[in-house]
C-alpha cells in the first residue's frame, strides 16, 4: 500500500481488522482504507468529529464507519442498524395507540399495501426493477407485517439492495453510451417514449430494461438538441449528470433505506403520517421556528461541490459580506486550531451539519469562486448567530386602487406558513415568533396608514400550526368557533376564539390556491363560514386533518390523530375550501389525486354545524360582486391571458407520451412556441407594448424587466383583481347596515 509522505508524517495509529485498515491521521480525522478481496487498497478520506468514541473491532468498526457516513462501494449492500428494529417497533407502538385509525389492523392485506407503496416509492416509473426482481419480493408480500412487529427490517434492505444495483446499472449504461458517442442516435426513426408508467409493466429482462434507459437518455440528448446545444456539449452535460447520478446512490445511508420503508408503512394509515430521520426532524422544528442558530446560507450540490445558492438577508453570512452567492465551500474548520475537513464529495445534509452550530461559535470556511478554471481559495471566518428566516415570515404592502374617480388603499398581508416558535414560548420568551403575533402587528400598521379593506394572502401556504391558525382567524372573529377536531370516538373539541375583540373588522378578502392547505383551510373556511370576507382564488388542496410530533428515542413521528371540521360541519378533506369568486388557475399541476390506502378521513364525513353569529355582510353581496369581477375581466388581457395559459398547460399535462423523431419534434416544438407567442403577444399588444419574434425575444424582455424593476403587487394580477372585487365590496355596502344573526351552519 502507498500513501503520501504527509499522510504518514501525521500518522498516530493503525487499527486493522481482517477487511478494513484505519489510520489515524490527526485528533479529528482519519484515513479509511478499504481492502477489496483482491488484496488493493481504496482510501476514503472521513472526518469524524469524536474518534474516541469508535468502536476499534471488527464488525463493530464497520458499523461505527457507516453512521459516521462512509459510503459503501458499488458492491457493498446496506445493512439496518440495531436502532432502527427498535425504532420500527416504538413507531408502530404509537400508530396503535395515537392514530386516528388506531384500530387498524397489522395484518397481511397491510403487508400488501407495504410492498407496493415502497416498490412506488423506489421506482414510481418501473425503470429500474425487472419482472423478476418484482417475483422474487413476492415472498414479503404477507410477511412484513411480521417483520415489523418483530422489528426486522432486513426484506426491506435486501429490496433496496437489489434497487440500487439496478440503478448502479443504469448509470453504467448510461456511461457507456455517451462514452460511444451520441452520433449513434437516430432521430429520423418514429420512437416514443412513455411518460406515465406508474401503471406499465415492469421490464421482463435486462433488456427491456435497457431499452427504457436508451429511450430516456435518447429524449435527454434531444431536448439538448432541440435547445441549440452541440452533441459534444449535450454529451458532458449528461456524463457530469450521471456522475452526479452515480455519487447520489453512494451517498445513500442506512437511515435513508429505513426512513423510505416506514414512511411506506406509515402511508398506509394515511398520506400525512410520516417519519422524520433525526436530521429532518431537526430541520422541520427550524421550519416552524422560522430560525436556526448558523451562518444564514442556502446550500445546494454542483457536481461534487457544495455551493452558496443564496445567503439569508441578515445573517450573520450577508452581514459579513465575505461569502458570495456562487461560492464553492471545499472545507470546513471549527476554529484556528482545528484542522479544515475536506467536504468535497459531500451530502448537502452533512455538510448543513458541519456549518450550523451554537450562537457565538465561529466557522472557518475555505471557499473557492465559481469557475471551472479557479483553484484558488479563500478562507472566511464567520460567527454564528441565531438567523431569523424572514422570507417565510408574515409580510405587508399596500396597493393603491381607484374606483369612479376615488383613491382607495388596499393592505395586504402575505402569509407563507403558520409558524411558531415551540420552544421560546415554553422557555417563556415574551418575544418568540408567531404568524398571529406577526399579522397582528403588521394590520395595525396598516390600520395606521390608513388602508380601506384589507387582503390575506394564503397562495401556496401549504399550513403549519393548528393553534396559529384558531388564533389567527381569532383576530377577524369577535368570539366563537373557528373549527372543529374529531379523533372519531368522542364529542369533537371545539377550538374557539373568546376575546370578544377584532382587531381588523372592516372589508376583508382571503385569496387561495389549490397549494393553501390544512391550517390555510381551517382560517379561510371559518372566515367564509362567518361571511366576514370574500374567499378568491381557486380550490384549495384538502387537507382536513390533523398531525402531532410524537419525539421518539431516534427522530420523530408526524402522526394524524384527529380530523378537522368546519363550523358549518364540512369537512375539508379532499373537499378543500371553493373559494366564493374564481380565479383561473392551472389546478392539474397543483392537485394530487391519488387517493389515501384505506383512508379513514373520507370526504364523505360530516359533523353537525355548531351555533355561531355570521356576519350577512358578505353572502347578499356575492352575486353582485361575481357579476362585476366577470365583466371586468372578461376584457382584461392579463385574465384572458391566465385562462389561454391554464388551457394550454393542462393540455400538455394530458400527454401519455413523448415522440423521439426530430422532425416530429421540431413541428410540435415549433407549434407550441407559436401558441405561446401568440398569448404572450395578445398582453403584450393589450398593454401597448411591442410584440416579440422569438421566444428567446421574450426572454431576454422580460429579464431586463426583472433587472430595472422590483416587482410590485401591481404586476400581481390576481392580488390586483382582488384589490378590485374589494373595492366593489365596499362601494356595494356603503347603504348597507352590517347586522349579525345567529344561525346553525354557514351564514
Amino acid at each position: 500500500m502507498q500513501m503520501g509522505t504527509a499522510t504518514l508524517a501525521l500518522t498516530r495509529s493503525v487499527t486493522r481488522c481482517p477487511h478494513t485498515t484505519i489510520v489515524l491521521v490527526t485528533d479529528a480525522s482519519f484515513m479509511y482504507i478499504s481492502r477489496s478481496p483482491d488484496g488493493k487498497f481504496k482510501p476514503i478520506t472521513m472526518i469524524l468529529r469524536h474518534p474516541a468514541k469508535l468502536a476499534f473491532a471488527g464488525g463493530a468498526l464497520a458499523l461505527a464507519l457507516a453512521v459516521a457516513g462512509t459510503q459503501p462501494e458499488d458492491d457493498d449492500d446496506l445493512s439496518p442498524l440495531a436502532a432502527h428494529g427498535r425504532t420500527s417497533i416504538a413507531i408502530l407502538d404509537r400508530l396503535r395507540q395515537d392514530h386516528l385509525d388506531k384500530a387498524k389492523p397489522l395484518n397481511d392485506e397491510v403487508s400488501s399495501q407495504i410492498l407496493d407503496k415502497y416498490l412506488e416509492f423506489l421506482d414510481p416509473k418501473r425503470v429500474f426493477f425487472r419482472a423478476d426482481d418484482i417475483a422474487s419480493f413476492e415472498r414479503h408480500r404477507v410477511q412484513l407485517d411480521d417483520a415489523l412487529r418483530d422489528g426486522e427490517l432486513e426484506p426491506a434492505f435486501e429490496i433496496y439492495n437489489v434497487f440500487r444495483r439496478r440503478a448502479l446499472q443504469r448509470v453504467e449504461y448510461e456511461m457507456a453510451v455517451l462514452q460511444r458517442g451520441l452520433a449513434r442516435f437516430d432521430f429520423t426513426i418514429d420512437e416514443t417514449m412513455q411518460l406515465n408508467r406508474r401503471e406499465a409493466s415492469w421490464p421482463e429482462t435486462q433488456e427491456e430494461a435497457e431499452e427504457q434507459w436508451r429511450l430516456a437518455l435518447k429524449s435527454r440528448v434531444l431536448g439538448g438538441k432541440l435547445a441549440g446545444q452541440e452533441l459534444e456539449d449535450i454529451g458532458e452535460t449528461l456524463t457530469k449528470r450521471a456522475k452526479n447520478s452515480l455519487r447520489l446512490i453512494r451517498q445513500t445511508r442506512s437511515e435513508d433505506v429505513f426512513q423510505l420503508f416506514i414512511n411506506a408503512f406509515a402511508q398506509t394509515y394515511d398520506r400525512h403520517t410520516q417519519y422524520f430521520s433525526p436530521r429532518d426532524s431537526a430541520d422541520f422544528n427550524i421550519h416552524m421556528s422560522l430560525s436556526l442558530e448558523g451562518i444564514g446560507a442556502v446550500l445546494g450540490t454542483e457536481d461534487e461541490y457544495t455551493v452558496v445558492q443564496r445567503l439569508v438577508k441578515g445573517g450573520p453570512a450577508d452581514l459579513g459580506g465575505d461569502l458570495k452567492a456562487t461560492d464553492r465551500i471545499v472545507a470546513v474548520s471549527q476554529s484556528d486550531h482545528e484542522p479544515f475537513v475536506d467536504i468535497v464529495g459531500w451530502r448537502t445534509d452533512e455538510v448543513v451539519d458541519l456549518i450550523r452550530g451554537p450562537k457565538g461559535s465561529p466557522v472557518l470556511l475555505k471557499v473557492m469562486p465559481a469557475g471551472p478554471d479557479i483553484v484558488e481559495t479563500r478562507v472566511v471566518t464567520i460567527v454564528r448567530d441565531i438567523v431569523k428566516l424572514e422570507e417565510q415570515a408574515a409580510s405587508k404592502a399596500i396597493l393603491d386602487v381607484e374606483h369612479q374617480g376615488r383613491q382607495h388603499r388596499v393592505g395586504v398581508v402575505t402569509v407563507p406558513t403558520f409558524y411558531i416558535d415551540f420552544k421560546a414560548l415554553r422557555d417563556g420568551d415574551p418575544n418568540y415568533t408567531s404568524t398571529t403575533r406577526d399579522v397582528a402587528r403588521l394590520i395595525g400598521e396598516l390600520k395606521a396608514e390608513g388602508v380601506d379593506g384589507l387582503i390575506v394572502d394564503l397562495r401556496n401556504n401549504g399550513g403549519g400550526s393548528l393553534q396559529e391558525a384558531v388564533e389567527l382567524a381569532g383576530l377577524f372573529v369577535k368570539s366563537g368557533p373557528v373549527v372543529q377536531v374529531s379523533n372519531m370516538r368522542h364529542r369533537p373539541d371545539i377550538y374557539a376564539d373568546t376575546d370578544e375583540y377584532a382587531v381588523w373588522g372592516g372589508p376583508l378578502a382571503v385569496i387561495v390556491n389549490g397549494l393553501s392547505a390544512s391550517a390555510s383551510e381551517i382560517f379561510a373556511g371559518a372566515i367564509q363560514d362567518y361571511g366576514l370576507g370574500i374567499v378568491v382564488g381557486s380550490k384549495t388542496f384538502g387537507k382536513g386533518t390533523v398531525q402531532s410530533m410524537i419525539s421518539l428515542q431516534r427522530g420523530e413521528l408526524k402522526i394524524t390523530e384527529r380530523q378537522f371540521f368546519r363550523i358549518s360541519g364540512e369537512g375539508t378533506e379532499r373537499n378543500g375550501v371553493v373559494p366564493d369568486i374564481a380565479f383561473p388557475v392551472p389546478e392539474g399541476r397543483f392537485r394530487n389525486l391519488t387517493a389515501d390506502i384505506g383512508a379513514i378521513a373520507t370526504p364523505e364525513r360530516r359533523l353537525p354545524p355548531l351555533e355561531f353569529h355570521a356576519s350577512n355582510r358578505v353572502g347578499p353581496l356575492i352575486e353582485t360582486l361575481r357579476v362585476r369581477h366577470g365583466e371586468r375581466t372578461a376584457t382584461d388581457p392579463e385574465f384572458a391571458y391566465l385562462e389561454a395559459r391554464k388551457q394550454r398547460i393542462e393540455e400538455v399535462q394530458e400527454r401519455t407520451h413523448l415522440s423521439l423523431r426530430e422532425a416530429t419534434r421540431v413541428a410540435e416544438k415549433e407549434a407550441d412556441e407559436a401558441l405561446l407567442l401568440a398569448i404572450e403577444n395578445a398582453l403584450l399588444e393589450a398593454k401597448g407594448d411591442p410584440p416579440v419574434t422569438s421566444i428567446e425575444e421574450l426572454s431576454d424582455r422580460r429579464e431586463a424587466e426583472t433587472f430595472d424593476d422590483e416587482p410590485s403587487l401591481h404586476d400581481d394580477t390576481l392580488v390586483r383583481e382582488t384589490a378590485n372585487i374589494l373595492v366593489d365590496f365596499i362601494d356595494l355596502s356603503r347603504p348597507m347596515v352590517d347586522v349579525n344573526r345567529s344561525v346553525s351552519g354557514r351564514g
